[in-house]
């Protein structure tokens, strides 16, 4: 095959396919546990722990060792505190212990959003200037993909093409040195769920959004085989009153990307986006139980939804890390039928399981 001058040599790409091969594995998602210091105070604060650098710790180490975790999770998603410094009481590195789990390491890599002059509150996100330097040392802590998320908000005249070229060129640069890194990296152009719009309306902006996406991402020459993608589902708006059923939600999203998205991309591994972590299942068994063309591997990768459960069932307590990652589990396992589109719902009657996790112009 004629290789274009300015790809990836075959060495790094087959490195980058064997990466996505660990993480598209039936019945397995990712956990994205890539919350910032400061968001994850906000978790904490919920259920009155003080946001120290130990809790956090301790947190984590909660979540990513639960028994069993290997069967459900093939990925997990950190922030750099986590990567870079934190791991087990007994002195062993998260990455050497996800190693020997075979859940494959990743980081969140961009630095947040700010807002996009000349727009109505619409944003870019921040991290390219020293992407190179903070990938390569990434990838030589054990990380082997990446995460970088882009924000769209829907209003009266937004997305303006402004904020989704800069977005989709901000994600296509950040793909690049990432995969000259060898980390797989996740694109994330997220269409947040604040607003009133229809679920039609979201479906429109999302079509646009993704295709200027793989636009930039082939204008960069971006190995589509050595990446995934992290869309948000669509649904309706927050705010609009209206309720989609899962078959609604499913046809509306798996129409979005057979319209949007090449079959060279390998998986699509969805974020829940606010909502409750049941709905966000049953959002997710339906996409893979519909009967229609799929060339992709569908999955999660959530945090709230995989992630809420868990925190409330811990509560800070190190006499609760056995109750709190037996609720970690039981939504794993949930995520890990619907990535099969086998679930059936939920029979514990827990109505925590369906409270919306919503958090209005949500940054982390």
């Amino acid at each position: 095959m004629q290789m274009d001058s300015n790809a990836l040599e075959a060495r790094l790409q087959q490195q980058l396919i064997e990466t996505v091969k660990k993480i598209c594995v039936p019945g397995k998602g990712i956990l994205a546990a890539d919350e910032s210091s400061g968001t994850i105070a906000k978790r904490l604060a919920s259920i009155n722990v003080e946001n120290t650098e130990e809790n956090r710790r301790a947190y984590r180490e909660m979540l990513f060792c639960a028994p069993g975790l290997e069967e459900c999770i093939s990925g997990v998603i950190m922030y750099d505190e986590t990567l870079m410094k934190h791991g087990r009481k007994d002195g062993t590195s998260f990455v050497e212990y996800m190693n020997s789990r075979g859940i494959v390491p990743g980081i969140k890599v961009d630095k947040g959003v700010k807002v996009l002059t000349g727009t109505n509150g619409e944003t870019t996100t921040q991290g390219h200037d020293d992407l190179d330097t903070r990938c390569a040392a990434y990838f030589s802590r054990g990380a082997r993909f990446a995460k970088w998320r882009a924000v769209i908000k829907i209003g009266p005249n937004e997305p303006s093409q402004l904020a989704i070229d800069e977005n989709a060129r901000g994600l296509a640069r950040y793909a690049s040195i990432c995969q000259a890194n060898g980390l797989v990296p996740i694109v994330e152009p997220e269409i947040l769920m604040d607003g009133k719009h229809s679920i039609k309306t979201c479906a429109d902006v999302s079509e646009r959004v993704f295709s200027a996406t793989y636009k930039a991402l082939m204008d960069h020459h971006v190995f589509l085989e050595g990446t995934l993608l992290k869309p948000n589902m669509v649904v309706p708006g927050a705010d609009s009153g209206a309720k989609a059923t899962p078959n609604e939600v499913a046809s509306y999203t798996i129409r979005t990307l057979q319209r949007t998205v090449p079959v060279a991309v390998p998986g699509i591994v969805f974020l829940s986006g606010g909502q409750a972590e049941e709905e966000a299942t049953c959002n997710l068994s339906a996409m893979n139980a519909l009967r229609t063309t799929k060339p992709w591997f569908i999955s999660f990768s959530f945090a709230r939804a995989l992630q809420a459960s868990a925190l409330k069932a811990w509560g800070g307590q190190e006499s609760n890390v056995d109750a709190g990652r037996q609720a970690l589990m039981s939504r794993a396992k949930a995520n890990s039928q619907a990535q099969l589109g086998t679930y059936k719902g939920s029979s514990s009657g827990d109505a925590s399981s369906n409270v919306s996790l919503f958090e209005k112009d949500y940054r982390y």
